[in-house]
């Protein structure tokens, strides 16, 4: 959420990309900041970076046509935190006075449907984790994932000097900007000196190649100019090497599983970073496997044989 005290310069001309800056800027999470950056760059290629941001408020009907086309068939979540950015947008732009109309009216959030088959079987994630075949940057990466169960933003967020290795922890600010702190276990400990390879300083996962355009140097390593993994990059390789599976199948794995495990509430809120039992309540759901076992543990024809 952009916290509208924080930037009060006016875009230069109005534009469209520089009101686009002056919003990104205000967001205190960089992994939101590079999600919703990415949204509102789209918007750009469609309508102009050097068109003036004021000239939204009479395009609605222009900017929910080109919203339905590029995410009309995209998941409910996909649609729902695109429409997230363009409105936080566009509601900072109107506080700076910049717009008079909202340029999303018309586009409606979009309800998911329940899915209880989501996270992956113990069986499933350890036969994932383990691949010979996957590099140690991404191998790194899922298994952070599933060993502290957090988001993807959040750990992707993490620069080095965020860690402390020697009690298994890092610094993360969670959803909504809270500060908080990750505990992964010893898998993840033992592969994060080898991903470092003696580095101390920018992002902890990089990008293969050194970053060609300019960006801000927190999201450079400054010794190999590599930079920042992003969230698109990081889904794209897990999709392909999983066959189909999200990223976000592992943070909810994780909490399925510490549920199964006997995890009570608050070991699963501090564990997911939840604020609510109620946004923890589909992750914390037990698998089929699970329910099986419990079942067969209980029945009574069984315990005769």
């Amino acid at each position: 959420m952009a916290t509208t005290a924080r930037a009060n310069r006016q875009p230069a001309g109005h534009s469209l990309g520089a009101a686009i800056d002056a919003f990104v800027d205000t967001l205190d999470n960089p992994g939101t900041a590079r999600n919703y950056g990415g949204t509102l760059r789209a918007l750009t290629r469609e309508l102009g970076a050097e068109n003036p941001v004021a000239s939204l408020s009479g395009s609605a009907a222009d900017v929910r046509s080109w919203f339905e086309q590029r995410w009309g068939n995209a998941a409910p979540a996909t649609w729902n935190r695109n429409l997230d950015a363009l409105r936080s947008a566009a509601r900072y732009w109107a506080d700076q006075g910049w717009l008079d109309a909202d340029p999303t009216q018309g586009l409606r959030r979009r309800r998911r449907p329940p899915d209880r088959t989501r996270a992956l079987s113990r069986a499933e994630v350890e036969g994932l984790l383990t691949r010979a075949d996957v590099g140690l940057r991404d191998k790194t990466v899922w298994r952070m994932l599933y060993e502290t169960a957090a988001r993807i933003s959040e750990v992707l967020s993490l620069d080095v000097a965020d860690l402390n290795l020697a009690i298994h922890q890092a610094r993360v600010r969670r959803k909504g900007g809270a500060a908080d702190i990750i505990v992964w276990q010893t898998a993840t400990a033992r592969l994060l000196p080898r991903l470092l390879d003696g580095r101390r300083t920018g992002p902890l996962f990089l990008t293969e190649r050194r970053a060609r355009l300019a960006l801000p140097s927190a999201d450079l390593d400054p010794t190999s100019g590599r930079a920042r993994l992003s969230y698109r990059r990081a889904a794209q390789v897990f999709e392909e090497e999983s066959g189909g599976w999200t990223l976000h199948q592992l943070r909810h794995s994780a909490l399925t599983h510490a549920a199964e495990a006997g995890a009570n509430t608050s070991t699963l809120l501090a564990f997911s970073g939840h604020t609510s039992v109620t946004s923890l309540a589909r992750y914390a759901r037990v698998s089929p496997e699970a329910l099986a076992r419990w079942q067969g543990a209980r029945d009574p024809a069984r315990r005769r044989r």
